[in-house]
């Protein structure tokens, strides 16, 4: 691996928001292909921070810390992917349910998502049924990644897909729903197609739903 490669990779394992973004501009200048530092060094970066918080080695704060890192890294790198064609893996609609105002869990799921090489369209909090459904058909969405934090905005989880599969195009896309009270018991009782306890796993998910 590049010198360069190398360093990028330990700054997104650290977290190091200032030194990603010259990492990855360093590649760029040492003539390294756009899709080559993504996908041969952030991305197995992200998986390797997933793999340190599922083996307990890595909490929220050092995982969040490590997903601004490569977001930071991304911004530098996205105009170049743009530049030579590079297409995302899939897209990814996230947003925290109607009448649900928690975002963190959902900020973190994005970030992971982003860093397994999605495209993200984040709705934010408090979203309805419609504008899940106005996001899907506008950007001919791959996957619908919905977070609830209360037992109360469970049931709209629910709603989403219910209001998804009458608009017709629930053949369309992959659902997912996580939150602190969610259950993989649940997202099968709802029809959602995949369930994760935490980001890390969400991410993981969401690569095995995408084809």
């Amino acid at each position: 691996m590049d010198s360069s490669l190398e360093d990028l990779f330990e700054s997104i394992i650290e977290g190091d928001m200032r030194a990603a973004p010259q990492l990855v501009q360093e590649a760029l200048d040492n003539n390294l292909a756009p899709d080559l530092i993504l996908n041969s060094c952030m991305i197995p970066a992200m998986t390797e921070v997933g793999r340190l918080f599922e083996e307990g080695d890595y909490f929220v704060p050092e995982m969040l810390i490590s997903a601004r890192a490569m977001q930071a890294g991304l911004v530098v790198l996205k105009p170049h992917l743009v530049d030579s064609g590079v297409e995302p893996i899939g897209k990814v609609i996230i947003g925290t349910v109607q009448g649900d105002m928690h975002d963190i869990g959902k900020n973190l799921v994005a970030m992971m998502m982003e860093g397994a090489g999605f495209e993200i369209i984040d709705l934010g909090v408090d979203v309805s049924p419609e504008a899940f459904i106005e996001a899907i058909q506008a950007n001919d969405a791959d996957v619908v990644a919905m977070s609830a934090l209360l037992t109360t905005t469970m049931p709209k989880m629910k709603a989403v897909i219910d209001a998804i599969q009458e608009a017709g195009i629930r053949d369309n896309v992959h659902i997912m729903i996580g939150g602190a009270p969610v259950t993989a018991e649940y997202a099968e009782h709802v029809g959602a197609d995949g369930y994760a306890p935490d980001a890390s796993r969400a991410a993981s998910k969401v690569k095995s739903l995408v084809p």
